[in-house]
């Protein structure tokens, strides 16, 4: 059995080390590691060090209430996974749902996690992170961070950064400036920002956007309004199947362990994956027509499948997964409709589009995605001088040059998230255990002399993966090198074999 793949059975139980009650006014709270955020990354990284390094004293800051990252900040109907949570969820913790999730039946598998392993008490909520500064003469970070509830300055030092806040602004997504739009008398309204007492019923509602958040908004109000409209500028792909897993159904019949049927799925999930994204490589046309025909049997044959027909090959953007075809009901059903064109501006009664259509509308939800922030828009200093990531070198995109003791979990795009949450622990853990077998408290990585003449590019190639948040913040986000140890590779199935054993005594790595 692999590294990546490790029953949650066959994992020792170790009691978690308490931190401390926060400090008094004005003091200084120590620990070894600081972990920013509370969402799924953060979690599985306060798993991992409780159970691989037990004595290591941590805590997390969390700028919300509560845990549950993206999944506590989206409050808009239908707020669903787009992964499977075989592979979403952690590999520790059996998943026994149905595949596609909602909002909050994650955060209560997340809320077993945080009970049972007891990492509540490492967890502080409402810490805001104003600034990190690194220090090579105490080999310490510092941290402040704001009180949201009193608006106090709170002060932490730890010797490493585990980045786990994401890669988005939670507080406000990204809407386009469109022309007009203070001419609408309706409601525009972002679904990272919906209201909670938004009325839609009997509504006629617009959808900006063509993602996974619009396809799980769409048939979440469908029955409610008097109607809506996906409005796109471009299609996606999409894959609409049946919300079960055949596999984990028969194996429960058989009455297998739920802890061998999570592993053995999610290697088979995982397998599947694999063998799609190299398809949509190899033979992009099959692919895109088998894509094509999944939403054909739920649209028919007389839908102009213009509107779901994208011009670029699958996987250039991220392919989200439809339970039970749902979206593609609802349009059959006339609940819902699809327009592709482009915004010329808003008027006061709803959108005129370039065609010379217009759009009625009472609400309009722009689904156009986020605004991409790096590491938490936390302003980061090294040594007094202060620290722009985009002139750093990521180092398989969870470590910088220049930038002592961090690491950043950044997910995958093809796969999902988790799965790098645990292959990051792991590395985390084991750095953690190498530096202190060495008697060595900073490690950074470095350009190797072999390096010297690489060419240093974007963080990642827009030709193979190009949604609209990385291009917009391209310019935030480090720069990679030609080889794989330099740049996030985004292939998970190479990664799950090499990362583990990556030689932590190897030139790129500078311990002091």
């Amino acid at each position: 059995m692999d590294e990546t793949f490790t029953l949650a059975r066959d994992n020792p139980s170790s009691d978690a080390t308490g931190s401390p009650a926060p400090a008094a006014d004005g003091a200084v709270e120590n620990f070894d590691v600081l972990i920013v955020g509370a969402g799924i990354s953060g979690v599985g990284a306060a798993y991992h060090l409780t159970r691989q390094r037990p004595d290591t004293k941590f805590v997390v800051l969390e700028v919300q209430d509560s845990f549950g990252g993206t999944w506590l900040t989206h409050k808009y109907p239908g707020i669903r996974s787009d992964s499977d949570l075989y592979t979403f969820g952690y590999r520790f913790k059996p998943w026994v749902g149905a595949p596609i999730a909602t909002a909050g039946e994650i955060r209560s598998y997340m809320q077993e996690v945080i009970a049972e392993n007891a990492l509540d008490q490492h967890i502080r909520y409402g810490h805001k992170i104003l600034s990190a500064s690194w220090s090579s003469t105490d080999k310490r970070w510092t941290i402040e961070a704001l009180l949201t509830r009193t608006g106090e300055i709170r002060r932490f030092t730890a010797n490493f950064l585990w980045m786990c806040q994401g890669y988005y602004r939670h507080e406000k997504g990204f809407t386009p400036d469109w022309p007009g739009m203070a001419d609408f008398k309706g409601t525009i309204v972002h679904p990272q920002s919906w209201p909670e007492d938004l009325d839609y019923k009997n509504k006629r509602v617009v959808v900006i956007g063509s993602g996974a958040t619009a396809a799980t908004l769409v048939p979440a109000i469908a029955n409610d309004v008097a109607h809506v409209t996906m409005l796109q500028r471009s299609p996606t792909y999409f894959i609409p199947a049946a919300n079960a897993n055949e596999l984990a159904d028969t194996l429960r019949e058989l009455d297998i362990d739920e802890a061998w049927i999570h592993e053995i799925v999610r290697r088979k999930i995982v397998h599947d994956q694999g063998v799609f994204t190299r398809r949509t490589f190899e033979e992009p046309e099959v692919v895109r027509e088998e894509l094509l025909g999944g939403v054909r049997a739920f649209l028919g044959e007389d839908f102009d499948m213009k509107h779901f027909t994208p011009s670029y090959r699958p996987w250039r953007q991220r392919i989200a997964f439809v339970p039970d075809g749902d979206l593609f009901k609802g349009i059959a059903a006339g609940k819902a409709s699809v327009v592709t064109d482009e915004i010329e501006r808003f008027t006061e009664t709803g959108i005129l589009l370039k065609s010379g259509e217009t759009l009625e509308a009472d609400i309009v939800v722009t689904a156009t995605g986020f605004n991409l922030c790096m590491l938490g828009d936390i302003a980061f200093e090294v040594d007094g001088k202060p620290l722009d990531f985009s002139k750093t070198v990521t180092y398989r995109g969870m470590m910088f040059t220049g930038v002592p003791n961090m690491v950043w979990v950044f997910g995958y795009f093809r796969a999902s998230w988790t799965l790098r949450v645990d292959l990051v622990a792991d590395f985390v853990c084991r750095m953690l255990d190498h530096m202190r077998s060495l008697n060595k408290r900073q490690v950074e990585p470095v350009l190797r002399p072999e390096d010297a003449d690489m060419p240093l590019l974007p963080w990642i190639d827009t030709d193979d993966f190009n949604p609209g948040y990385i291009l917009r913040g391209m310019h935030l986000l480090p720069q990679r090198g030609a080889k794989p140890e330099w740049q996030h590779t985004q292939d998970y199935w190479s990664e799950k074999d090499t990362l583990p054993k990556i030689d932590l005594t190897g030139a790129e790595f500078k311990y002091s």
